[in-house]
């Protein structure tokens, strides 16, 4: 096991640092994984000119396909960071149809070294194993300024993207057409539940920047496992920018495992009165918890392929989790790894994510394909982040913004079951994605 060398520094807030490494080295490679500095989001790491990368793009039997896993799997020890697509699904399922994506499927790079930060006690460490990169990076870190007048945020100030900017590749009459078909299926046994995801893209002003993108998401809505991938090398151009409130899977090096699948969803209110009846409508909502009981299934089941007999258990089923704009209901399950076993056949246990295909599973990804007009791409992948020790972590790319050259992607869905009601899937498929556009404007 690699063990780096660890250095304290004197505090600095992490958005400024971030600002400072990119204008001191470039966006390229800039690496971003922050936090809320809730006990969820209490750590943020910040990356700059990766040492190695890996890059996937396509679907099986193309020309210079690869298999993403395989990468994965064979990785050396270090820090990466990354993302993996939903359609990576293909390479454990190759039987289903998947779309191919512009961006590419998997993009994972090595750091050395890189700044950790404790958002609740203000500290700031250099990690990393290179003398002479650790050195350059820490008497940089003494250039930047340090004071908390010198670090207070400047408003961003780039342009704006107008709402009426967004085209939809699925209309609210063809979303609901969708939804009854979904319906449909389910009545006729086909399957379950389904998590229908809808897209919308426009142009990026000249100059526009990935870095403002997620500052300003940020800003308006800060969630646990955010972060900001800016690629280099061969996916040069491409962007993932997140305000994901959802961990996928955790692995400790001890062979522990976590996932928090989310499954319902309703808006915040400014009236506090009003808040709390949305709040109670969806811990009450026979529905939406049914839904979660369903996801939480599906993972039990994927969990049980990789880990010990009798190791899976459930400390919170259904629980109301509250955000800047929207309240969740989340589960927890755990586990512990088989002794033959690591966080990469975890993946492949559970790849494509539960919360965000259906149930059953592959049957759910073959009739989203059907229905849903464009690929997913990183959308409903996951920001993956392997530490020095082997911990892994993950979270769903929900709440994500995807960025390629001068073009933005911005997705969301809803979980379809029995007795969905298209028009109000339709209505909370806005109002989760108004608050990222909103944002931008």
């Amino acid at each position: 096991m690699i063990i780096p060398k660890r250095k304290q520094c004197e505090w600095k807030r992490p958005e400024s640092v971030a600002t400072e490494l990119v204008k001191t080295w470039g966006q390229d490679g800039f690496a971003w994984l922050d936090g809320d500095g809730t006990d969820l989001g209490r750590w943020v790491t910040l990356a700059i000119n990766p040492i190695e990368q890996f890059c996937c793009r396509g679907l099986p039997d193309e020309t210079d396909d690869k298999n993403p896993f395989e990468i994965l799997e064979h990785l050396s020890q270090g820090y990466w960071i990354g993302w993996l697509s939903y359609e990576a699904g293909a390479w454990i399922e190759q039987s289903n149809l998947w779309k191919p994506d512009s961006m590419a499927t998997l993009w994972i790079a090595k750091y050395d070294p890189i700044l950790r930060f404790d958002l609740k006690k203000k500290y700031l460490w250099i990690e990393g194993c290179n003398p002479n990169t650790f050195k350059k990076l820490d008497n940089w870190l003494k250039s930047i300024p340090s004071n908390e007048e010198s670090n207070t945020i400047v408003t961003n100030k780039s342009e704006g993207i107008p709402l009426i900017n967004w085209k939809w590749h699925t209309s609210t009459e063809e979303y609901i057409i969708a939804v009854e078909q979904i319906k449909e299926w389910i009545a006729n046994g086909d399957i379950f539940q389904a998590n229908l995801t809808s897209c919308c893209s426009t142009r990026l002003p000249e100059q526009t920047k990935a870095i403002d993108l997620y500052k300003k998401l940020r800003e308006f809505s800060p969630a646990p496992f955010s972060g900001l991938i800016i690629a280099n090398g061969p996916a040069k151009g491409e962007a993932i920018i997140s305000t994901s409130p959802e961990r996928f899977l955790k692995v400790l090096p001890s062979g522990e495992i976590e996932t928090r699948p989310i499954k319902g969803t309703r808006p915040r209110k400014n009236d506090l009165r009003l808040d709390y009846e949305m709040a109670a409508e969806l811990i009450c909502s026979i529905k939406d918890r049914a839904e979660n009981v369903m996801i939480v299934d599906i993972l039990r089941n994927d969990l049980g392929k990789v880990c010990k007999p009798g190791s899976i258990s459930i400390p919170q089923i259904v629980g109301l989790e509250s955000y800047p704009h929207v309240h969740h209901l989340t589960s927890i399950i755990k586990g512990q790894l088989q002794e033959n076993k690591r966080w990469i056949d975890l993946m492949k246990a559970c790849w494509p994510g539960g919360s965000i295909s259906g149930a059953p599973k592959l049957r759910a990804c073959q009739r989203l394909y059907e229905l849903e007009p464009t690929a997913r791409g990183p959308y409903c992948g996951a920001l993956l982040h392997i530490n020095w020790n082997g911990h892994f972590d993950s979270n769903i790319l929900i709440r994500t913004l995807m960025m390629k050259d001068n073009k933005l992607r911005v997705n969301a869905g809803c979980g379809i079951v029995a007795d969905s009601q298209p028009t109000q899937e339709a209505a909370e498929l806005k109002w989760k994605l108004m608050p990222l556009l909103q944002a931008l404007e």
